[in-house]
């Protein structure tokens, strides 16, 4: 999966790099190829990979590379089974692997085009939604939360995860360094994100909220107070004996944390996810009367797709809805 180098390529390289410093130059090639795809990526694609590697082995059929015919059958097969979104994925690794070990992808042939949009028709390509965490959840849970080193730390998760609107992955990644707490509020500098994987960055506006308990700036200040925070990860582990850890916390265990910290608050955790906290800010705002332009700004879409399907579910019954004060 690591990807190769073409044969021209390689010849270039040896006619200019040393001898003694060709498998140094290799070994960074390869390492800015597997750097094109995130690391959430690349273990995606390595776990789909191993499942139609057995699947293929357990049928004896040629794995690399892989006959349209093979594909074409695992196709038929899979979507019997598992969410249009996840063969997709699959998909993806089955390519991926072929181009990096220079075979032509099967999952160009014609057949399988035509294959893979009739089952995304039959099946549908839907994608589930959690439900957001809207402010007023957000003030729910927040209030539920401990008064103690854990309950503060999950307050900046929730407070400032919204407000932020700020990706499970993003918030995990946030350094002490990246917060610049002002007077009027505070600027969350986000290093790398989904849409960023080259690393420029973006700055966050989080203004001051008004209640006690979710105001975003107070909870980011309470908690670097009591952990006596200056540099390094800015989410970190507690013990339970309530230290604070050098080790910094998940984008899976802050997944967890939003799903215990809502179930603490009366709500349903089946509905809600890490990824309700962005799409919270997003449908709040909409309520809000926050413009689009506003909104996208705030949680970097670069597109309007997620944005407008956020606010039509925001605003699906305002005083705009067709069926209001209709006379019936």
């Amino acid at each position: 999966m690591n990807g190769e180098l073409d044969d021209l390529t390689k010849v270039l390289v040896r006619a200019t790099v040393p001898a003694d410093g060709l498998a140094r130059f290799f070994e960074r090639a390869s390492r800015y190829q597997r750097a094109s795809r995130s690391k959430r990526t690349l273990a995606e694609y390595a776990k789909q990979w191993r499942l139609f590697k057995t699947w293929c082995l357990e049928r004896d059929v040629e794995l690399l590379p892989c006959a349209p015919e093979t594909l074409a059958m695992w196709l038929i097969e899979r979507a019997m089974h598992v969410r249009v979104s996840t063969l997709s994925v699959a998909l993806a690794a089955i390519a991926w692997v072929h181009r990096g070990s220079r075979f032509d992808s099967p999952t160009r042939d014609a057949r399988v085009l035509e294959l893979w949009e009739g089952i995304r028709r039959e099946h549908g390509v839907a994608v589930r939604q959690v439900a957001p965490l809207t402010a007023a959840d957000v003030r729910a849970v927040c209030a539920g939360l401990p008064d103690s080193m854990t309950g503060a730390r999950d307050r900046v998760v929730i407070a400032l995860g919204m407000a932020a609107a700020l990706r499970r992955s993003e918030l995990a990644a946030l350094r002490v360094e990246d917060v610049e707490l002002r007077p009027d509020g505070l600027v969350v500098r986000v290093a790398r994100s989904k849409t960023d994987q080259v690393g420029a960055g973006v700055s966050v506006g989080v203004a001051r909220g008004r209640f006690r308990h979710s105001c975003p700036v107070r909870a980011v200040q309470v908690w670097l107070e009591l952990a006596g925070l200056e540099r390094g990860p800015l989410l970190r582990q507690v013990s339970r004996g309530g230290r604070v850890l050098e080790r910094g916390i998940s984008g899976d265990r802050i997944a967890r944390l939003v799903k215990r910290s809502v179930a603490a608050a009366g709500l349903d955790p089946k509905r809600y996810s890490g990824h309700s906290l962005r799409a919270g800010l997003a449908t709040t705002a909409a309520r809000a009367g926050k413009s689009d332009r506003a909104i996208m700004q705030q949680g970097r879409w670069q597109g309007r797709r997620m944005v407008d399907r956020y606010v039509r579910d925001a605003t699906l019954l305002d005083k705009s809805n067709a069926s209001d004060d209709i006379g019936l």
